[in-house]
């Protein structure tokens, strides 16, 4: 029977040595002190495997035979719900009957406690078969787990930390029918006229005079819109408590409107809400409290539903308090986004697959194109960049999951564990369990917009690129190709566009250098200490590829400094950040936005180079995959590294001169 992860080499490295599956299988049963749950990290780790390929199975056989079906016969609107068609609501009734929606909440809410990587795994899997199938999956139990997550940060959820149970919680009920498939819900953000830019938001909260809550306004573009529960982000006007301080203070890393000079007044007002979007009554009417206007037409994702809502005095319940809604919003982008950077992947994957089998029978010229060496390179380029951003992907999911559970329930090791043996470190006995959550919530933090953003562009490129193989046949719909397209290209745009991962990454990048200007001269030295003397040739390739992120990182900040100081003198690099602290963020980071995209490129490939030599200094045959991956990471560095200090300086020029026109116009 065909099965999506025994066929993938790659994949089962990380469920076996790739990942420190005994720290997060420690942490998630709390040392093996819960009664029900596992006894070791053995058992523990069994069980996930089985899982994934239980996943692995129902992807192959009961998603991907049929997404062609559901692809053209879509979700249809009728009588202001929308409806599944028979064989898309069979897939999800099989996915309820495998405990799937559950799969990462706590035992005593109904789930079956497995890691949160356990469930971006499940992710690539299924979007391999079928994108939007994946992408509605991924709002039964990622919004439960959000539902935990909120009420953990407002301080509703009580936990017992001795034997890491949560005791109660404030949408119990709510998380149990979710994780049996019966509801699901949604995350309401984007407005007619307020996409990216949050402070523009006009749907409002308005409390009546008994203390409740309701929601009035407009919501659109909204995934799985057709969902019971809804967390809104709306406006309460007259926030007393600013930002709040509940909330994750990891999470400023998605503040682009301080960059693109958005003013953050309008972000202290937005607040977060549970709506509930109807009621079933006894009779088996539903009485609606939020009405669906209409479902997307969409170029793809047809099997997924993005609706367009309105809220008219919808009841809603206040999550924390008013004015904590950004920062919140904030701290579910950061697993919104890792979904999105598994979902990538699983299409890249497909289209990779599929190119590969097309080409290995179509003839041409005497040969299957497959050993045409242009194809073949372009075969090779693809697998490889799977495999990097695979490596990313699952460095990023276990840092934020392992600080978040160290956050949420403590420190809980097994004492009979050897310490885990994955590339993502290993834990002292002795550090301070709020320490290392803050360290590894920092290196999650630094790869998310790097992941979310390549993933998401290779999603495309190689959906793209597997049309061409297909040659004529790929413009056509029987092949399968051109769906694959189609589907990729929303990748980019949604859950934070490219851009904006670009201006994340290039914020927090530049921002640390400004805050540790000889922190950074350090970090520069030591990479050219490496690149010279490293016995191993691996190490110091890595270490070159470093230094030219480093010098592209330094001409950028150089270029800032010239337009506050005149001056570009390498002796005056620690007085820089005083130099910013009166600044036009539109003005004075222009260089640094105009390249930002570049500089995310080349940081993501040096962040997967070094996941990957992490992978070949402990499990010596990943060595040959970071050659293979240096190979294409190598060329592509040193031509963005010259274009980010060669080019630029005439655009920027030419659009200051027209802005300055313009005003003397005005």
């Amino acid at each position: 029977m065909a099965n999506f992860l025994d066929d993938n080499a790659d994949l089962q490295y990380y469920l076996g040595q790739g990942i420190d599956w005994d720290t997060l299988a420690s942490l998630a049963e709390t040392g093996y002190r819960q009664q029900e749950g596992f006894r070791n990290a053995t058992e523990a780790k069994a069980f996930y495997r089985e899982v994934t390929s239980a996943v692995g199975a129902f992807a192959a056989t009961e998603v991907a035979p049929y997404t062609a079906e559901i692809d053209r016969q879509g979700v249809t609107f009728k009588e202001g719900e929308a409806v599944f068609p028979p064989r898309l609501a069979a897939i999800f009734a099989k996915a309820a009957e495998l405990d799937l929606f559950g799969l990462t909440l706590p035992r005593e809410l109904g789930g079956t406690n497995a890691p949160m990587l356990l469930y971006f795994i499940n992710g690539e899997l299924l979007a391999r078969a079928d994108v939007s199938v994946m992408s509605h999956y991924g709002f039964h139990g990622g919004i439960a787990m959000a539902m935990l997550a909120l009420s953990i940060f407002e301080g509703s959820t009580e936990i017992d930390r001795e034997h890491g149970r949560v005791v109660r919680t404030r949408w119990s009920a709510e998380m149990g029918e979710i994780a049996s498939g019966r509801a699901w819900g949604s995350m309401d953000i984007t407005e007619p006229d307020a996409g990216s830019d949050m402070a523009a938001l006009r749907t409002k909260g308005v409390q009546d005079d008994s203390g409740g809550w309701s929601v009035s306004g407009q919501k659109i573009f909204i995934t799985s819109g057709h969902g019971k529960y809804h967390f809104v982000i709306a406006r309460t006007a007259g926030s007393r408590n600013g930002n709040g301080s509940h909330g994750n203070g990891e999470s400023g890393s998605g503040d682009v409107s301080t960059i693109d000079g958005a003013g953050s007044g309008g972000l202290k007002d937005l607040s977060m809400f549970l709506v509930r979007a109807y009621r079933d009554e006894p009779d088996g009417r539903r009485t609606r409290l939020v009405s669906i206007d209409r479902l997307e037409e969409k170029l793809g994702h047809h099997a997924s539903v993005t609706a367009a809502l309105t809220f008219d005095k919808a009841p809603a319940e206040l999550v924390g308090k008013p004015g904590e809604g950004f920062r919140q919003m904030l701290a579910l982008m950061n697993h919104a986004r890792l979904g999105v950077g598994f979902e990538s992947i699983g299409v890249c994957e497909a289209a990779f697959r599929m190119a590969r089998s097309y080409a290995a029978e179509r003839r041409s010229m005497g040969r299957t194109i497959d050993r045409h060496e242009l194809i073949a390179d372009y075969l090779d380029e693809m697998e490889i960049d799977i495999i990097g951003l695979r490596a990313l992907a699952m460095y990023a999911a276990f840092h934020e999951e392992v600080g978040q559970r160290l956050e949420w329930f403590g420190r809980h090791p097994n004492p009979h564990a050897s310490g885990g043996n994955g590339s993502n470190g290993r834990r002292n006995g002795s550090t301070d369990s709020a320490s290392e959550a803050r360290s590894h919530k920092a290196k999650a933090r630094r790869v998310l917009p790097l992941l979310k953003y390549m993933a998401a562009e290779k999603a495309v490129e190689m959906a793209r690129r597997c049309l061409q193989i297909h040659g004529g046949n790929g413009y056509m719909r029987e092949f399968g190709a051109e769906k694959l397209l189609r589907d990729a290209l929303v990748l980019p745009i949604y859950e934070g566009t490219s851009q904006i991962q670009s201006l994340m990454a290039t914020k927090d990048t530049l921002g640390a250098i400004l805050k540790a200007p000889q922190e950074f001269v350090k970090q520069f030295a030591q990479a050219r200490f490496r690149s010279l003397t490293a016995r191993d040739e691996l190490d110091r390739r890595v270490a070159r590829l470093q230094c030219l992120a480093l010098g592209a990182e330094q001409h950028v900040i150089r270029q800032l400094a010239t337009a506050k100081v005149k001056s570009t003198d390498e002796k005056y690099l620690t007085r820089w950040r005083k130099a910013f602290k009166h600044w036009d963020p539109r003005r004075d980071f222009s260089f640094a936005l105009l390249h930002a995209e570049r500089l995310t490129r080349l940081l993501t490939d040096v962040e997967i180079s070094r996941v990957l030599l992490s992978q070949a200094h402990r499990d010596p045959e990943r060595r040959p995959l970071l050659e293979r991956y240096l190979s294409r990471a190598e060329p592509r560095a040193r031509f963005l590294h010259d274009e980010i200090t060669s080019t630029g300086v005439s655009l920027l020029g030419r659009l200051a001169e027209n802005r300055e026109g313009t005003a003397a116009q005005g």
